[in-house]
């Protein structure tokens, strides 16, 4: 089950959304690939957990490889991955383009592929409450994001690493269904 919170917009450079609530969803933890691989030896598998968690390093340090080779790299029913580029305005000309005062620097970008497409998915949402209501750009201290450059979530941060408080989905639609009218909190999809 998905579970989200709702916080409230409280950026005023965006006027037709400030004061608005939107929802987040809520994750209670990462895991890392040492228990991805666990994870994956509980099922079944001929593989040892050391065994699955050495070609998991490796996929992980070949996908950057790649990536910083110009590639893209699709996890079949998972994501594309692929470069983007965080920049600083654009030159007046063509002439005047330097890539040291235009480019700050890189940034990593997921799109979602085959089954993980939001209208492939067949899950429900609940409306969760936390002790403390979350507002435009909530920190958990624990959670500063650095080991977590694509912004994957936390429960007081959203998913998808967007900065500029509009509402983005990870590839797909935001629909949250509705929750006004006494119609209850979970929503199936």
């Amino acid at each position: 089950m998905i579970r989200i919170v709702l916080y409230q917009n409280t950026n005023q450079k965006i006027a037709e959304a400030c004061g608005k609530w939107f929802p987040r969803v809520v994750s209670d933890e990462t895991i890392g690939l040492e228990e991805l691989a666990a994870h994956m030896a509980s099922h079944n598998t001929p593989y040892s957990k050391g065994a699955i968690l050495g070609m998991l390093t490796d996929a992980a340090a070949c996908t950057k490889e790649l990536l910083l080779l110009g590639k893209n790299v699709k996890f079949a029913d998972i994501a594309i991955f692929s470069l983007g580029l965080k920049v600083k305005g654009g030159a007046p000309t063509k002439e005047n383009y330097n890539v040291g005062k235009y480019i700050l620097g890189l940034k990593l970008r997921a799109r979602a592929t085959g089954e993980l497409k939001t209208e492939n998915l067949d899950t429900s949402i609940k409306l969760i409450n936390l002790a403390a209501p979350a507002t435009e750009n909530p920190v958990n201290p624990d959670d500063t994001g650095k080991d977590n450059p694509s912004g994957g979530g936390s429960q007081t941060t959203g998913g998808g690493g967007n900065t500029d408080n509009t509402q983005q989905g990870g590839g797909g639609t935001t629909d949250s269904g509705s929750t006004d009218e006494g119609g209850g909190d979970n929503v199936n999809l």
